[in-house]
């Protein structure tokens, strides 16, 4: 049974974890930066938690609100990111975990 597609939002806090990860410039052996990442990476990421959000792990086993994605992605290895369904049914991408190259 297929749900409807929810709305997915980043926290602010987010794209802090993502410049401190990536840095906001590419590295000098053409490193990807934050900015690439949202740009390549994210987009599918989010996509996954608007259509599949049931279908994740759950963080916590009686929080079923939060879900944990694990992912490769084209810039990078492999990516934890989680996420929480909010009252509304829309989904706050919380934090990220990243294992670059």
């Amino acid at each position: 049974m297929s749900s409807a597609r929810r709305v997915v939002r980043v926290d602010p806090l987010f794209f802090d974890e993502l410049d401190a990860i990536f840095g906001t410039s590419r590295g000098p052996n053409g490193e990807p930066s934050s900015t690439d990442f949202l740009l390549i990476d994210l987009p599918f990421i989010a996509e996954a938690f608007a259509e599949r959000f049931e279908e994740m792990r759950p963080l916590l086993t009686d929080r079923d609100d939060y879900r944990t994605l694990v992912t490769t992605g084209r810039l990078i290895k492999a990516v934890l990111v989680t996420g929480q369904e909010m009252a509304d049914g829309s989904i706050v991408l919380l934090s990220i975990e990243v294992d670059p190259y």
